[in-house]
């Protein structure tokens, strides 16, 4: 499978798009068929401007949108739609709600179906952690309570480890860090501006920005180590 997991960035101002650039290489057509999701972000019809704006006019993109909680309900829809795409982006926001949608509809399934025919699965935050065993996740902070904390997600699990975006941005380092203490394993954490591009086994860091980097938290319980990649460097998870 193909897959660009972004860990953030406004692509409505343009910070993301040499990587949005790269998702639409990455399919080898000149117009490929592009899927919007924008289900965590609860259909948001001004994202999903955004994205036509980006990838119809300035990338060339056949565009479409997939709204789940709004409009494309049916089976029939959503399976042609998302069999039927190039490459298929998700929306940011809610991760939590976002997973247990698509579980109960036979998107999950459907995702990992389209990836294995060839299909550039892509998104950035929640649309990032989603392809993921699991994601560190601002979920709860979407609830009308105050006082929330981060929380892993449980992913499609396309891609080993635990995604966390935003690291720079959203100063999550030491949540992140604290939730890898406590769990062990891997974690790949993304500024923003900065993506992974998973290509079979290998991972590739893609950046926008100059700054922005990709790291990489590996080991046990209470000892983990980690580890810095640069725009253009591999590693492997």
């Amino acid at each position: 499978m193909q897959i660009v997991a972004i860990g953030g960035g406004e692509m409505k101002s343009r910070e993301t798009f040499k990587i949005d650039q790269f998702i639409v290489e990455l399919t080898g057509k000149q117009n490929p068929r592009a899927l919007f999701i924008p289900t965590a972000s609860g259909d948001a019809v001004g994202y999903w401007n955004t994205f036509q704006n980006i990838y119809e006019k300035a990338l060339g993109c056949r565009t479409d949108s997939l709204f789940l909680l709004s409009r494309d309900r049916t089976k029939n829809c959503f399976e042609e739609k998302i069999l039927n795409a190039d490459l298929i982006y998700v929306g940011g926001g809610n991760s939590l709600k976002m997973m247990k949608l698509w579980r109960r509809l036979g998107v999950d399934r459907l995702l990992e179906k389209a990836g294995k025919r060839g299909s550039v699965l892509s998104g950035l935050s929640a649309g990032g952690i989603c392809w993921h065993e699991r994601g560190h996740s601002d979920s709860l902070s979407f609830s009308s309570q105050k006082e929330w904390s981060y929380i892993r997600v449980k992913g499609l699990g396309f891609r080993k480890g635990i995604f966390c975006p935003h690291l720079d941005a959203e100063k999550r380092r030491k949540p992140f860090l604290q939730m890898m203490m406590r769990h062990g394993g891997i974690g790949i954490a993304c500024d923003n501006n900065a993506a992974v591009w998973y290509d079979d086994e290998k991972a590739v860091v893609k950046t926008s920005h100059a700054k922005a980097m990709v790291s990489l938290f590996r080991g046990k319980k209470g000892n983990i180590v980690e580890e810095k990649y640069k725009d253009g460097e591999v590693f492997e998870v």
